[in-house]
C-alpha cells in the first residue's frame, strides 16, 4: 500500500513532468509569441546545453563508480550536482527554443537517418526519464534504498543515454546553425 505522502509525491512528479512536456510542445509549435529581436546570448545556448549534457554524462558515470564502491555520500553529492545541472539545462533549453527559430538538419542519406534516429530516441526517452529521475531523487534523498534501486535500474541507463545523445544531437546539428555571430 502506498502512503499518503508518496501519493502526494507521485502527483507532484506527474504534474512537473506533464508541465515540462506541455511547455516543450508549446515551444515547438510556436504557440507563444516570440520576441522580434533575438538576444545574442541565445546563440551560445546550444553549445552550453551540450556542455551541460556532456558534464552530466560524465558525472553519472562517476556516480555509478562511487555507488559500486559503496561510497554513498560521494554518490549522492555527484547526483545532486547532475540534477541541478540538468535543471539548468532545462532552463537553458526552454530559453533557447523560445527565442530562436528551429534549426533543421541539413544532411542527407545515411547520416540523416542516423541523426533522426538519435533525435527521436533522445526526445522520447528525455520525456520518459524525467519522472523517473524525480522519483529516484526523492527516494535517494530520503534514504529509501530499496525503492531508489528499483527506479534507478531504469532511470540511470536512460538518463545516461539522454545526456550522451544530447551531445551527439548538438554535434550533428551544429554545422547547420545559421547564427549571425
Amino acid at each position: 500500500m502506498i502512503k499518503s505522502s508518496e501519493k502526494s509525491i507521485f502527483r507532484i512528479v506527474l504534474s512537473i513532468s506533464v508541465l515540462v512536456f506541455v511547455l516543450v510542445i508549446i515551444l515547438n509549435k510556436r504557440i507563444i509569441p516570440v520576441p522580434d529581436n533575438i538576444p545574442t546570448f541565445a546563440y551560445f545556448l546550444p553549445k552550453l546545453n551540450a556542455i551541460i549534457n556532456g558534464t552530466c554524462f560524465i558525472l553519472l558515470l562517476i556516480s555509478f563508480y562511487f555507488v559500486k564502491q559503496k561510497q554513498y555520500n560521494i554518490h549522492k553529492r555527484i547526483n545532486i550536482t547532475a540534477f541541478f545541472l540538468s535543471a539548468l539545462f532545462l532552463i537553458s533549453y526552454v530559453t533557447y527554443h523560445y527565442l530562436v527559430p528551429e534549426t533543421k538538419y541539413g544532411g542527407d542519406g545515411l547520416m540523416k537517418n542516423i541523426y533522426y534516429f538519435i533525435l527521436v530516441t533522445h526526445i522520447i526517452l528525455a520525456a520518459l526519464v524525467l519522472p523517473l529521475i524525480l522519483l529516484s531523487f526523492y527516494y535517494g534523498l530520503n534514504d529509501n534504498r530499496v525503492k531508489h534501486k528499483k527506479i534507478v535500474k531504469w532511470s540511470f541507463p536512460i538518463w545516461v543515454y539522454v545526456t550522451f545523445t544530447g551531445v551527439l544531437v548538438y554535434l550533428l546539428l551544429s554545422p547547420y546553425y545559421n547564427f549571425p555571430i
